[in-house]
């Protein structure tokens, strides 16, 4: 399968069409995909080496950014990341994508232009609602209002996502959706950037966590009313982005006093 071939020096010069794909744009989404990777692996939303992390390559729309096959979160730096085709080709980097890495971020990013950034898990309490019957969340609490109106669940789990045919169901799946839950698998979360990305998927599990917890008391959680939930989700829309920016920044600060590797 073509995801799992690395090319030779002289084949990644043809594929590359000659493209520049050392600019400093594209250094910086390194930098910030691999500050996720890492924060990431700090707050234990990973699962060994099995998640990955995607982002579109800036100035190429056909090429995206994913970590490597056999290399934790915790690993990963700004150089590590590889550059692969839609169609599964390394063009940079050492290393291949995971095979699910593969045909679920190409498909996404084929079918969904205006995903910026991928990020899979199955972090733990997120993946917990994902194997409850009905909806995830119950709206109970404040940090889940975030995504009141942006989710998608895939109630169809189907094993592995090893062809191109799974990864477009998937992509199907979350439709004009943000926040896809996997039932039975774990869960995924787009955004135009990879800040939003980031932040999403930090507050998601904050928003799982509190409600499992809640949920583990056996008494019922109160809801919050369907119109206090809409007007709580278009507020914390507004000024998002700048939000989330400033949390990858803060993220960075956070890895540029213990681990400053990540951005080599």
């Amino acid at each position: 399968m073509a995801h799992e071939l690395s090319l030779s020096p002289v084949q990644r010069i043809v594929a590359t069409g000659n493209r520049n794909l050392d600019t400093s744009a594209i250094w910086c989404a390194r930098t910030e995909l691999a500050a996720c990777l890492r924060m990431a692996s700090r707050l234990g939303l990973e699962e060994g080496i099995c998640n990955h992390f995607s982002a579109v390559v800036p100035g190429h729309p056909d090429l995206f950014l994913v970590n490597r096959l056999g290399w934790a979160f915790s690993e990963a730096t700004a150089s590590s990341l590889l550059i692969c085709t839609m169609e599964g080709q390394v063009i940079a980097g050492d290393g291949v994508p995971e095979a699910t890495a593969f045909f679920i971020h190409a498909c996404l990013h084929k079918h969904c232009p205006r995903i910026g950034a991928a990020f899979h898990t199955h972090m733990p309490n997120a993946t917990a609602l994902g194997m409850t019957a009905g909806p995830p969340f119950v709206w109970a609490g404040q940090t889940a209002l975030k995504f009141y109106g942006r989710i998608a669940v895939d109630e169809a789990y189907n094993g592995l996502a090893l062809d191109t045919r799974e990864g477009d169901r998937i992509a199907a799946a979350l439709g004009t959706c943000d926040i896809l839950f996997m039932k039975n698998h774990g869960v995924m979360v787009c955004a135009p950037t990879i800040a939003e990305a980031w932040d999403d998927l930090y507050y998601l599990e904050r928003a799982a966590e509190v409600q499992v917890k809640a949920m583990s008391t056996g008494r019922p959680l109160v809801a919050v009313s369907p119109q206090i939930a809409s007007e709580t989700a278009r507020q914390m829309r507004e000024g998002d982005a700048q939000s989330a920016q400033l949390h990858l920044e803060s993220i960075c600060r956070i890895l540029d006093r213990s681990e400053p590797e990540y951005r080599v």
